[in-house]
């Protein structure tokens, strides 16, 4: 033992295995692909739609140019709008856990999850997306529903926006 220093509690094992949870995990953002988790309600024609969530999000984040669709990300630019807030809450975590804190990375890596899909969610509804077609505002028309704003009409895909942490 070194002259003059005293260990009194050892954290070594606590800060290993919260360095590990932070290091070995990931935070995932969107909608799961599984059908399972992200169907839709049927429509007002009582009709199911076809296309899950996940579906209609990579149509959207990417266009489709032989349905006339065009891209309008929402995704990445959402997630990259969060990043200042996620990172700060990935420091915070690891230097949490650097103080032998384990239950701080589970803590902040839920909150970095939770501040990009409200950044997405932002990315949703204030754009800016490309208009929507006359004939897709005449579509809506007909279903009874009089909002103009691109990827949000049943409000169902945007609230499907989520995070899951997975180990890597």
């Amino acid at each position: 033992m070194v002259k003059g220093l005293r260990v009194t509690v050892d954290k070594t094992k606590d800060v290993k295995k919260a360095l590990a949870a932070l290091t070995e995990n990931q935070v995932l953002v969107g909608i799961p692909s599984d059908p399972k988790n992200n169907k839709r309600k049927p429509d007002v024609d009582g009709k199911q739609p076809k296309a899950t969530n996940a579906e209609i999000g990579y149509r959207n984040e990417n266009g489709e140019p032989e349905y006339n669709i065009p891209a309008r990300p929402h995704l990445v630019p959402g997630v990259r709008d969060a990043l200042p807030q996620t990172t700060n809450y990935l420091k915070q975590g690891a230097q949490l856990a650097l103080s032998g804190k384990p239950e701080s990375v589970d803590k902040a890596l839920n909150a970095a999850g939770l501040a990009a899909v409200n950044a997405v969610r932002a990315k949703l509804t204030n754009g800016p997306f490309a208009p929507l077609s006359e004939r897709t505002l005449e579509a809506r028309r007909a279903k009874g529903r009089t909002g103009e704003s691109p990827l949000i009409d049943t409000t169902q895909y945007r609230t499907a926006q989520t995070y899951v942490i997975r180990k890597r």
